[in-house]
């Protein structure tokens, strides 16, 4: 009985402390989670790469004189498209500002375009005109706007072209000329990143190669000159590699 009674006797005790000893217990800190970072795309950096594709050049012919002797008006011979191929590779730099990408590129191709048509004068007739692009250069700026590894961009410049015309008669050729021709070009593409460093787009630039004039010669004897326009319009697939690394973290 007397074991009974100071057991209840302590439980009471107990009960009473009980509420002060949880009071002076501290509270569980709470403790926010970390935020993980967010990789975005950094265009910054210089980068090389390679490009092909497919390209036409638009070549109007006309006949400004035969030997020394000056044709007026001019007689026009006719237009033809010189198609083909087209490989090679761009180096440039680009800086990023907020979502804006500025940049400067030097692309240099090898091209086999080709095409031809007949003289269109009677007299002229059957004479053949050809035309054969076989490089192209572009130097131009970029101004872009990038969502993360996508990157839209417009690009103008400086273009040149490298050409060899002939005048052909049963497939023997009676003339020929060749020419490096400045001009200007306009473009727009688009790139995305696929992988750290590494980026793929497409690209279209038309170049304006205006009109310049052409002495043809046979065995260094003057035959004719014609004013000749150009015009092309190139279509790419580009792959790219970026130093420096362009993924960055943001919090």
């Amino acid at each position: 009985m007397r074991q009974l009674l100071f057991a209840s006797t302590s439980l009471l005790v107990l009960s009473s402390f009980a509420p002060a000893m949880a009071a002076d217990l501290a509270a569980r800190p709470y403790t926010k989670a970390p935020v993980a970072p967010v990789a975005i795309y950094n265009w910054s950096g210089f980068y090389i790469g390679a490009n092909a594709g497919g390209a036409s050049s638009r070549n109007c012919w006309d006949l400004t004189g035969v030997g020394l002797i000056a044709v007026v008006p001019a007689v026009a011979e006719g237009c033809h498209n010189a198609t083909g191929a087209i490989v090679g590779g761009q180096i440039g730099y680009r800086w990023q500002s907020a979502n804006w990408v500025f940049g400067l590129e030097a692309q240099g191709d090898w091209a086999d375009l080709k095409g031809s048509n007949t003289s269109s004068p009677a007299a002229l007739s059957p004479l053949v005109n050809n035309t054969k692009i076989d490089a192209i250069g572009l130097f131009t700026g970029q101004v872009g706007y990038a969502w993360n590894n996508v990157l839209w961009y417009v690009k103008g410049g400086a273009a040149v072209t490298h050409s060899k015309y002939s005048g052909t008669f049963a497939g023997v050729t009676l003339d020929n000329a060749n020419e490096t021709r400045w001009g200007g070009s306009v473009g727009t593409g688009i790139e995305f990143g696929f992988a750290p460093n590494w980026s793929v787009g497409v690209e279209y630039n038309h170049l304006f190669m205006g009109r310049h004039n052409e002495t043809f010669t046979f065995l260094g004897v003057t035959t004719r000159t014609d004013s000749i326009k150009q015009d092309v319009d190139m279509a790419t697939v580009r792959l790219n590699y970026t130093f420096g690394g362009p993924v960055v973290a943001r919090y």
